[in-house]
């Protein structure tokens, strides 16, 4: 397979299992990837990465173009070498975190005027220097600088959102140049279905334009603006036809989104990736993630439990730690607690869609969607 290559090997009702390949390796979706904002998985070191099956890595373009900087990272041999992941990375652009920042916010059709969380500073962005930033990151996935509007907002500001969206992902497609790094367009419009099918629209047509250019596609879409504060039930109202309206031939990422019961739905709307700080910043809340559900590890009841956190994982922690070890880290304010935590969460993730890929293979989706569905865990997450 060529570089960007999307190849969908299984269909089972909507869910798809499919591969995508980058620099750094082959992607197989349906895929987790662990939110690395700074960097870093919190709490989780690489090679435990690599140990529990993670394909991807996030990080933040926000948060690393302000500290350490691009340049630094550039200077480092770009952020495989920085962060010790040989693995595919992806970055986001930093659009959801500085539009979450509306109070130190201004907004042009050209571009975004905000001031750093860290130091203060003004700092100016466009789609072209945000592209540049991600450029010198070097992740082998970038998404475009877009607007990501709240909810609930008028159909008015969504609509502009939408609209401004669009324009920047033109723009970012004919800034980006690095011939080994995925571009992204990003799907906005909120809970209004007219307006992500509008949306879909225009960037297929930005797409086909610049190809007709002479450069290039893009090699896959996210859908952004969900779980922005609507319920689950309101994102699934618009999500699958959403998800099934975008290109067969690109892979579909749903971003922000690590909640198991809505990954599975998901995947069964035909949505491919998938990224969250949940299992992470759970864990470091004394949450684990579990087949009857989530499991409060403050709790007294586990003070003389010294079975494994989940009976039915075979994740390492699981084989070798009792629940009454972790709950006496979490009360003793122990890091290696969240540590565990954090491997335990992102494993149950990582096999979920593991299992979910190979249903599809079998093609038994219907039946491991239903299963879950039925599941003591499905309600509870």
């Amino acid at each position: 397979m060529a570089l960007f290559d999307f190849s969908v090997e299984a269909t089972d009702g909507h869910a798809r299992a499919a591969s995508f390949t980058t620099a750094h390796g082959t992607v197989h979706t349906p895929v987790f990837m662990p939110v690395g904002t700074q960097a870093t998985v919190k709490g989780v070191l690489p090679e435990t990465l690599h140990r529990i099956g993670a394909q991807v890595v996030l990080a933040n373009t926000y948060h690393l173009s302000l500290r350490p900087g691009a340049d630094i990272v550039q200077e480092a041999g770009g952020l495989h070498k920085f962060m010790n992941w040989d693995g595919p990375i992806l970055t986001d652009s930093g659009g959801f975190q500085v539009f979450s920042l509306a109070d130190t916010l201004k907004l042009d059709p050209d571009g975004i005027n905000f001031r750093s969380i860290y130091g203060g500073e003004h700092v100016r962005w466009t789609p072209e220097s945000n592209m540049e930033i991600q450029q010198k990151l070097g992740a082998d996935i970038i998404m475009q600088l877009d607007q990501c509007a709240p909810y609930p907002a008028p159909r008015d500001f969504v609509k502009n959102a939408m609209e401004l969206s669009a324009s920047w992902a033109e723009r970012c497609l004919k800034a980006h140049t690095k011939d080994d790094q995925a571009l992204f367009g990003i799907v906005q419009g909120g809970m209004h279905l007219d307006l992500r099918k509008e949306n879909i629209r225009r960037l297929n047509e930005i797409g086909q334009k610049n190809l007709a250019a002479g450069g290039r596609d893009f090699d896959g879409f996210g859908i952004g603006g969900y779980s922005v504060g609507e319920t689950h039930e309101q994102m699934f109202e618009t999500l699958g036809t959403v998800a099934q309206s975008m290109p067969q031939n690109k892979p579909r990422y749903l971003m922000g989104v690590g909640n198991p019961t809505t990954l599975v739905r998901a995947v069964h709307e035909g949505v491919d990736m998938f990224d969250c700080v949940l299992p992470t910043r759970t864990a470091r809340m004394a949450t684990a993630f579990s087949s009857q559900g989530r499991m409060n590890m403050r709790n007294a009841k586990y003070t003389h439990d010294y079975g494994p956190l989940d009976p039915e994982c075979n994740c390492p922690v699981c084989q070798s730690y009792s629940r009454a070890y972790i709950r006496h880290l979490i009360k003793c304010h122990e890091i290696l607690g969240g540590m565990l935590l954090s491997e335990h969460n992102l494993f149950y993730l990582l096999n979920l869609m593991r299992e979910a890929r190979q249903a599809i293979l079998d093609g038994e989706y219907e039946a491991f969607y239903r299963d879950w569905m039925d599941s003591p865990a499905a309600n509870d997450y």
